[in-house]
């Protein structure tokens, strides 16, 4: 696993590292989105942005408003309507997703396209998958980490997103 992890890191673009960096400073505020291990990455990096960037950032990882909004707006568009209800102008999405198939993710990136919101996607897996075939072309940034394993691409993602802190 270090070994493709290695191999992964070696292939980060170092002016994807730069864009990420500008788009962060410039923006109003940071909202970051993932489930599972990326909703982990994205809480983490919620964090280290706010301390370390002074970059107003959040991630969607209450339970209570999580089920809420799942419970309101179903599963698919709970992430979509958390961007309608908490989104400022100038601010930008990070949507993080291993596999790029996540139905929620997609929705949230299409509300991004469809609204001019910037927003950025994380996906992994198939170089094909749903995220990436529909909206990388509309994305600040396309982050495709070449693994089918979450352990990974996950790692990666993190690194990625960490990688703009200059501590």
């Amino acid at each position: 696993m270090i070994e493709k992890i290695q191999q992964c890191l070696a292939a980060i673009n170092p002016d994807d590292i730069r864009d990420l960096k500008d788009l962060v400073k410039d923006s109003s505020q940071v909202i970051l989105i993932g489930n599972g291990g990326s909703n982990a990455i994205a809480s983490h990096i919620a964090v280290d942005y706010v301390k370390f960037l002074n970059i107003k950032s959040f991630c969607f990882s209450d339970a209570s408003m999580l089920t809420a909004y799942m419970n309101d707006y179903s599963v698919e568009d709970a992430y979509k309507q958390f961007i309608v209800d908490m989104h400022e102008s100038g601010g930008l999405v990070i949507l993080i997703s291993s596999s790029g198939n996540s139905k929620n993710i997609y929705n949230a990136a299409s509300y991004c396209k469809e609204n001019d919101i910037n927003f950025v996607i994380l996906t992994g897996f198939d170089q094909n998958n749903l995220v990436r075939s529909n909206l990388k072309d509309y994305a600040a940034i396309d982050y495709w980490v070449d693994s089918n394993s979450y352990g990974v691409v996950e790692c990666v993602h993190q690194i990625f997103l960490h990688a703009i802190i200059d501590n």
